[in-house]
């Protein structure tokens, strides 16, 4: 149900909110789990919610999804993300998290403006889309379709090999080549140090000066704090031990042994009053005990102003310094740590740069290994994939079709955490054809409805499906009679219409809808404009 956390490693969509989008004034929805489906009619607003989430996911602005007569559209999306997911990984790294919530906010201005925001943070539309893309993914025509993009098709091809491990080792291989170039580029445009060498030395000698180390801290603010209520702390003590073992009242431990002298004489008639004897035993240690301790403390106490102010100004000291490098007085010792690391770096930088060059060679070698092994692993998945994927093209109706995953070396010489090779999926849905790049076979309605476009002629339902002369208007199922009809009416006009009776009759439909002139349907085109309604299927379908 909506508010349950998503699964493990995953991120959900959990409430959608518009305000002056387009046509709604106000709309809120709250997913729960599991596949959700939103019907209409045409025209309802389904579409809305589709772009929302895109201009959520970082696109370009449009003045035009202002509400007319408002100043700005507001739209809001609130996801249930895993810990660890790639985008609460994103939000850490981008300083955004905030006790695991993800929100996603964006204004329209209605003078083409926009602003951003991500946990009510400010946001660039350049973040904005960064983490969209961890979160959202669109699929439709002429929308974005991560099945049809490189990298996705490598991450799907290394999930289906299970190349986790092999694919961190080099990621892992990769990312320390780079810290290693991008310390020999610090190095090798750091030029004349002496500077920085004397300042570091000059910051490094005053750390050293004081006693900076966690322990230490604490006994400086314990020693304060204990000279400056140094008197207080000497009334009470002494109030104390008078009640506890003073001459002038009745004291503590001798009100404790009288009472065990008056339980003593019933014991004999009440052999429990021996276990209380017993309790009042052990709490008399207990408290001479704390009576011995208590007047070590006092005798450890004094008042004096002098050792007070030494102790004062050397607490004063920290807190300056902590000020003059913007940490908290606890993290002077890491400062310090830092200072010196730095200083001898920089008194090492020519020997680190001689050997920075041999340790770049070393890590591209360990990269190479661990990208050849990734390598190999993919190929062997490639093939496995192929096969598993060819069997069920038979099953989706499209005997003889061919999916093969092509391999082909990156072609960059850096190492990359993604390995020294790119893959795409190619598709061939008739016997001999030869496979192409999926991108291109699954495009427009084709991608919307999971199918690609055989020689044997397409079911009746499909309606009259073929393209107008400008490509502009698909007349699938995916659409409403008024859109195939008008297409229909426009391709007679144009001329490339079978002239069948269905045909014309969808042309007159929607002459009545539009309001256009009648015309009389051009002559009978070639084949390759051939109609897939009733009455003609005999006839051939493009290829």
């Amino acid at each position: 149900m909506a508010g349950q956390d998503p699964p493990y490693n995953a991120a959900m969509l959990k409430r959608l909110t518009l305000r002056d989008f387009a046509v709604a004034a106000s709309a809120e929805l709250e997913f729960g789990s599991g596949l959700t489906v939103i019907s209409g009619e045409t025209g309802a607003g389904k579409s809305l919610l589709v772009d929302a989430l895109g201009f959520l996911s970082g696109m370009r602005a449009d003045s035009g999804m202002v509400r007319h007569g408002a100043e700005r559209a507001e739209l809001h999306a609130e996801f249930a993300v895993d810990d660890k997911h790639a985008a609460s990984a994103w939000l850490r790294e981008q300083e955004f998290d905030d006790d695991g919530a993800c929100q996603l906010r964006r204004t329209l201005r209605a003078d083409g403006g926009s602003r951003a925001w991500i946990n009510g943070r400010p946001a660039t539309l350049s973040q904005l889309g960064e983490v969209a893309a961890l979160l959202v993914e669109i699929h439709g025509q002429h929308e974005h379709q991560a099945l049809l993009s490189k990298a996705s098709q490598l991450a799907l091809l290394d999930a289906f090999g299970n190349h986790e491990a092999a694919l961190d080792k080099v990621g892992e291989a990769a990312r320390h080549w780079g810290g290693l170039l991008a310390e020999r580029e610090r190095l090798s445009n750091t030029g004349d140090v002496s500077e920085r060498i004397d300042w570091l030395g000059h910051q490094l000698g005053e750390l050293e000066r004081e006693a900076l180390e966690p322990a230490a801290f604490d006994d400086l603010v314990a020693s304060h704090r204990r000279h400056a209520h140094a008197a207080g702390l000497i009334e009470a003590c002494d109030a104390a031990l008078s009640r506890l073992g003073g001459d002038d009242a009745p004291s503590l431990p001798r009100q404790l042994q009288q009472v065990r002298n008056d339980l003593a004489r019933g014991q004999a008639h009440e052999p429990r009053l021996g276990e209380v004897d017993a309790m009042l035993d052990a709490a008399a240690i207990q408290l001479d005990e704390a009576t011995l301790l208590l007047q070590r403390i006092r005798d450890d106490l004094d008042v004096d102003p002098a050792r007070f102010d030494e102790l004062d100004r050397r607490l004063a000291r920290l807190h300056e310094l902590a000020r003059k490098h913007r940490v908290v007085p606890e993290a002077l010792v890491e400062r310090r740590a830092a200072f010196a690391a730095e200083l001898a770096a920089l008194h090492d930088a020519g020997t680190r740069l001689a050997s920075l060059d041999g340790d770049i060679a070393s890590a591209t070698e360990v990269w190479r290994e661990a990208a050849g092994k990734l390598g190999k692993a993919r190929a062997k998945a490639a093939v496995a994939l192929s096969k598993a994927t060819s069997a069920l093209l038979g099953e989706l109706g499209m005997g003889g079709g061919r999916f093969e995953v092509a391999i082909e070396a990156s072609g960059v010489e850096r190492p990359d955490p993604q390995g020294a090779e790119r893959v795409e999926f190619l598709v061939s849905a008739n016997a001999g054809q030869p496979p192409r790049p999926l991108r291109k076979v699954a495009s427009g309605v084709n991608s919307r409805v999971s199918r690609w476009r055989s020689k044997s002629p397409p079911s009746a339902s499909m309606r009259c499906r073929r393209w107008c002369s400008t490509r502009s208007i698909p007349a699938s199922a995916a659409q409403s009679p008024t859109s195939w009809a008008a297409s229909c009416a426009r391709s007679a006009q144009a001329g490339r219409c079978c002239a069948s009776p269905t045909c014309r009759r969808s042309r007159r439909r929607a002459m009545r809808i539009t309001g256009s002139a009648s015309r009389r349907p051009a002559a009978r085109p070639a084949a390759k404009y051939a109609c897939s309604m009733p009455g003609n299927a005999n006839r051939n379908w493009p290829g």
